[in-house]
């Protein structure tokens, strides 16, 4: 059965699929990314998952796969394929697809950033289908965005589109690992909300999640830490839609698993701040953790259909 590779590289773990040409599953496999072991063992990690899910489909499923696509964290060059730079996998300028394409037979392999193919994923099959324009922001370890226009993810002219956790919402905020102060994850990333709750608390290993059940059950310390978050991460919301006109923001990420106890006072808190701009709609993630994966299954499709027409 024809079939691709996708592969989604996290910081600690991989997610993988091989993936029909209709968008089916036809496999799925986890492994840990290895980070502990240095940089080029986590490399010697993807390429070797991703030799095995070729031999899998060789022998599983009766042929090779006939391309491969792979996203990664930090700052990714797609055009060229060279994952440039991941703070958390401590890798630079890593020619990924030519190592691929090496490891797997010289098959086509399209590289992706992790974000913008999560994005890609949430806007062709998840919940931003049928919007033309649409903003996904996942709410993690950090804050980033995927701009989606008219079915593909705009990556910008240096690669760095969509960097929404870095709009400074509040100037004399804390400091961020980008050099600026009040950057957006700084304030309402998951691990910004789990800071502010563990020192609110005095529980040092309280996390967002224990935050979002504090405020579900009125503890009014949690309900305060919830509401700066939200109102920080409703004004760099605002921004965004200001600048790109979306008809939709998907939000998802840890956060986003808080369902109403969020998206109420979200809906809100940017219905407020909006005036002469039109409101989008604002709706969780559909895909969870898989979107990564599943959007990098839809890069090595596209990859396909690209070369077919040249």
């Amino acid at each position: 059965m024809k079939h691709v590779i996708a592969l989604d590289v996290g910081g600690t773990g991989m997610k993988a699929a091989l993936v029909g040409a209709d968008g089916s599953l036809l496999h799925e496999a986890r492994r840990a990314t290895g980070r502990e072991r240095g940089p080029d063992a986590v490399v010697e990690s993807i390429l070797t998952f991703a030799a095995d899910l070729r031999a899998y489909g060789e022998e599983r499923l009766g042929e090779s796969a006939v391309a491969a696509g792979v996203a990664v964290p930090g700052i990714v060059d797609a055009e060229n394929g060279i994952a440039v730079y991941a703070s958390n996998l401590g890798w630079r300028d890593v020619p990924m697809r030519e190592l691929l394409g090496e490891r797997l037979g010289g098959v086509p392999v399209a590289l992706g950033h992790d974000v913008r193919t999560g994005g890609l994923a949430e806007g062709r099959i998840g919940a931003g289908k049928g919007a033309d324009r649409f903003l996904f922001v996942p709410l993690g370890t950090g804050i980033a965005g995927a701009i989606g226009i008219a079915g593909t993810i705009e990556s910008g002219a240096h690669g760095y589109a969509g960097e929404i956790g870095h709009i400074v919402v509040r100037p004399d905020g804390p400091d961020c690992g980008c050099g600026q102060r009040g950057c957006l994850e700084t304030l309402a990333s998951a691990s910004a909300v789990t800071r502010a709750w563990a020192a609110a608390s005095g529980d040092p290993t309280a996390d967002a999640a224990d935050c979002a059940k504090a405020v579900e059950s009125g503890d009014p310390a949690a309900v305060e830490v919830w509401r700066n978050a939200v109102d920080a991460l409703a004004a760099g919301l605002v921004t965004a839609l200001t600048l790109l006109d979306p008809s939709a923001l998907i939000i998802g990420g840890g956060l986003a698993e808080a369902g109403e106890t969020l998206f109420t006072p979200l809906r809100a808190a940017v219905e407020e701040r909006v005036t002469f701009q039109k409101l989008p709609h604002i709706v969780p993630a559909a895909l969870g953790d898989t979107a990564g994966c599943l959007g990098a299954g839809l890069l090595a499709w596209d990859l396909l259909s690209t070369e077919v027409s040249a």
